[in-house]
């Protein structure tokens, strides 16, 4: 009876090495993805996929999946490193009409925890809830997208960064323009420190404010243009300081240029800032301080003009 057992015992574990052997193999490091293909494909170059979301699962962790052309490849869920790209399209896109377009969550058992989506535009269709939202992941890259039409509510974000564990997000060469909530919005319930570094940007016309940092946020913007946002930059804190740097940006006809709430200290620097109803505001101890070297007009009180520096 023992032998028997033992023999089973052999068999059971045959059958589970072939198994795991046989998923590894199913994962690709390269997938691709096409407007005439098919999510029953194994996403090859010659057989790909029709959708981000069933090419994800065919694809490796630190792997990336290709668009052929520029399709329409619908919203994915990201739970492992990975990268999308678009670009050898121009842009890929996400139509995501009453949802959120990408959302990124991985695990613990993912050790790079970085997602890089290129060359996508992701347009919510004047119903899209989020553009981009991050759970969960050490480093996130936004490059060469445009998002646009997430208007389901006034909390509906082009991004949105709400990781408990803190991270980075880079931000560039990438247009975020009429969502009914904010261009960015990149804060957490617990202070963990989050931060942001956006460049060559536009963000544009957005139904709250371009870029938001929250409790214990760190951020920087540089040569990006913000403008026609209810807000430019909306910075305050209950937990944590928040710190934001404005370098050599256009921060143009925009409700309010910079407001600096309790906790917050937002310097800005080379930086053109014309035609705001109100150029900054602060309260609760916040702070918008000039390096000296801008250009200002707008209704309300000038940055100061004396210098400053970080300590």
């Amino acid at each position: 009876m023992s032998k028997v057992r033992f023999t089973f015992n052999i068999l059971a574990i045959a059958v589970f090495t072939l198994t795991v052997a046989s998923m590894a193999q199913a994962q690709a490091t390269r997938t691709w993805v096409s407007g005439v293909g098919d999510d029953a494909n194994p996403c090859s170059r010659t057989a790909p996929c029709k959708t981000f979301a069933g090419a994800i699962s065919k694809t490796a962790a630190n792997g990336e999946i290709d668009a052929l052309d520029p399709a329409g490849f619908g919203a994915v869920t990201i739970t492992k490193s990975i990268t999308i790209d678009g670009s050898p399209t121009g842009v890929a896109g996400i139509l995501n009409a009453g949802t959120t377009g990408v959302i990124i969550n991985m695990g613990a058992g993912d050790v790079r925890k970085t997602a890089t989506i290129r060359g996508v535009s992701i347009q919510g269709a004047g119903t899209g809830t989020l553009g981009i939202r991050i759970m969960a992941a050490t480093r996130v890259f936004v490059e060469n997208c445009f998002i646009s039409g997430q208007n389901a509510s006034g909390t509906a974000d082009g991004i949105r960064d709400e990781r408990t564990a803190g991270g980075f997000l880079e931000v560039d060469n990438t247009t975020i323009t009429n969502n009914s909530g904010n261009a960015i919005n990149v804060s957490n319930t617990t202070g963990t420190a989050l931060s942001v570094h956006v460049s060559n940007s536009r963000l544009q016309g957005n139904g709250n404010t371009g870029l938001v940092l929250g409790n214990g946020a760190k951020g920087t913007i540089f040569n990006s243009v913000v403008t026609q946002n209810v807000g430019g930059f909306f910075t305050s804190s209950s937990i944590g300081a928040v710190e934001l740097a404005v370098d050599h940006c256009v921060v143009s006809n925009n409700g309010t240029g910079f407001i600096a709430n309790a906790g917050a200290t937002i310097r800005v620097s080379n930086t053109t800032a014309m035609n705001n109803g109100t150029l900054a505001t602060v309260s609760g101890g916040g702070a918008v301080s000039s390096y000296g070297n801008n250009q200002t007009g707008g209704v309300g009180a000038p940055f100061p003009s004396a210098a400053t520096t970080q300590q």
